[in-house]
């Protein structure tokens, strides 16, 4: 892929999730099995200890439970901290899997805040407080001991393990966290909403109320993932543009604010102004152009550009996916002759052409699971591309998704693994159904292919035979079940042709400068609902 963004030029996109637990303190699984799913799908990872709670509430009613699973949960991440330390450095493998050391202090008043090191430290500090935390940060990195405190699910109310935006610090917290399994704090309108325990976001909370009050930061997502699967799909991790896989590319760019959020899928998301990348601080202009560039992970339903936490362009993508069973059927017609049929991309009217032996690039995702909540399912799958090319594997797997470590989550952790095919992929994993109607626990891989519409892909389920066909594909999904009713099942999705997840456009901001500190941000919606977000770019005066 050639990026047609000149300030990304010479980076790649890495992805990985560096604020995560296990049963290092409290959590379930080991150490081993978080970093070893972890490698299944990140390029980078951190496994994160709970160390402290200086403002801990008192040991009484109903607090008595809660605060004993931390203060032994401490404990513990205290008493192995040397086997910490060398576990993470012993899983660290420049330029194809790189670990950080990481662990977490709550409070209640200014909110939880990972503290993550490039350089891994010889002690843990316990604070008496965030202000302590953030002293001591800015001093490691005097002396060239590189740290930094990342704040997460922000949104929840001051006083209540939320965000105290007075008491924040860009220097000691250059990155901000907006999504996890607790959801999303962009704002308290935004999409995955606080449904932990813990309660609802508050406004005066979420990562628009820190970018109006002036502060500039970069964003990231992070599962929270409290049973040993960092990168568990679906409930957040972070994209970093870095000139290289080693801590010190990637931390260069978690410094520059080169980062973006997403909730699952892997997006690739460039986004500059006046050719300053994501997270820059730029002198203001009264020109603000702007440059957009982003391949998705599904078909894209809308880009919009956020400036000063309004909407100041959304850009519906046109094109294929609009039309319904119908007409897709009409493009894929057993005949030699080739359907023209209109398409708005980035505002020019284009035509797309289908024949039988015509060349088309796209993206198709299998997930296997459903059957009955609770009840344990073994997958052996093997998927192959027959009359066709496969350019990318995107695996999407989950963990025992628990984010309440008082929940129990079973003995094993670790279940799914993965083999990279010439022609396919072959991976192993268990499903239990589907938690409620509404909570998806299903298992998965994406395949980004080129071939034409007799291309096929061909399925192994647990000895069962299926092969699926890009000319229906292109229509819609295709489903099924190993057995009879409420039994397993399998989905293999809509082909996304690659006009559907791809994108570049430029654009002038007509208002020009507003304010003295304006700043812009992009997000993208795909269909499928997951989400992408950019960090921002902030114009500040000298």
């Amino acid at each position: 892929m050639t990026l047609p963004l000149s300030a990304y030029t010479g980076l790649s996109c890495y992805y990985g999730d560096f604020h995560n637990h296990c049963g290092i303190s409290y959590g379930h699984g080991s150490l081993e099995d978080a970093f070893e799913n972890a490698k299944l799908q990140l390029d980078f990872a951190g496994v994160t200890g709970h160390s402290s709670w200086p403002d801990i509430p008192p040991r009484q009613g109903y607090m008595e439970s809660i605060v004993d699973y931390h203060l032994d949960g401490f404990r513990k991440l205290e008493n192995n901290w040397d086997y910490f330390c060398r576990t993470t450095e012993r899983y660290n493998k420049p330029g194809t899997f790189i670990t950080f050391l990481s662990y977490e202090v709550h409070s209640l008043k200014d909110g939880d805040y990972t503290v993550v090191f490039r350089d891994p430290p010889k002690n843990m500090l316990k604070p008496s407080s965030i202000r302590e935390l953030q002293s001591y940060i800015l001093e490691l990195n005097q002396q060239g001991m590189q740290c930094l405190a990342l704040p997460h699910h922000i949104a929840y109310k001051t006083g209540f393990r939320g965000i105290n935006w007075e008491t924040f610090s860009e220097e000691a917290s250059p990155l901000v966290e907006i999504i996890s399994m607790h959801g999303c704090s962009e704002s308290d309108d935004s999409p995955f909403p606080y449904l932990h325990t813990m309660g609802p976001r508050n406004s005066r909370n979420t990562m628009q109320a820190g970018l109006a009050m002036g502060y500039h930061f970069g964003i990231t997502g992070n599962t929270d993932h409290h049973s040993a699967h960092p990168g568990s799909y679906g409930f957040g991790k972070t994209g970093v543009w870095a000139s290289g896989l080693s801590r010190e590319h990637i931390w260069e760019a978690f410094q520059s604010r080169r980062t973006f959020a997403l909730s699952g899928d892997r997006m690739i998301l460039a986004f500059t102004i006046n050719d300053a990348p994501m997270g820059s601080v730029i002198l203001p202009s009264e020109k603000r152009h702007l440059q957009v560039y982003v391949k998705a992970g599904y078909a894209i339903d809308f880009i919009e550009i956020v400036k000063n936490n309004r909407v100041i362009l959304r850009h519906n993508i046109s094109g294929c996916q609009q039309f319904g069973w119908a007409e897709r059927e009409k493009l894929t017609k057993v005949n030699s002759e080739s359907v023209d049929l209109p398409l708005v991309e980035g505002g020019l009217s284009t035509s797309i052409f289908l024949s039988p032996l015509e060349k088309i690039r796209g993206k198709v995702s299998l997930e296997v699971g459903w059957g009955e909540k609770g009840v344990e399912l073994l997958w052996e799958v093997i998927v192959k591309v027959l009359g066709g090319s496969l350019l990318g594997i995107e695996p999407r797997f989950h963990g025992i998704d628990i984010v309440d470590p008082k929940d129990k989550g079973g003995n094993q952790y670790r279940f799914t693994s993965m083999q990279s095919l010439s022609d396919g992929v072959a991976f192993q994993t268990k499903t239990w159904g589907n938690p409620t109607n509404t909570s998806h626990a299903v298992q998965g891989v994406c395949l980004e292919v080129e071939g034409t519409l007799e291309t096929k892909f061909l399925v192994d389920a647990n000895g069962r035979q299926y092969c699926f066909a890009l000319r229906d594909l292109w229509k819609g999904s295709t489903t099924e079940y190993l057995g009879g009713f409420l039994s397993g099942a399998l989905c293999m999705h809509r082909f996304i042709p690659e006009k559907e997840y791809t994108i570049a456009f430029e654009w002038e901001d007509p208002l020009g400068k507003e304010t003295i500190s304006d700043f812009y941000y992009l997000r993208v919606s795909q269909k499928n609902g997951q989400w992408g977000w950019s960090s921002p770019i902030r114009f500040r005066e000298e």
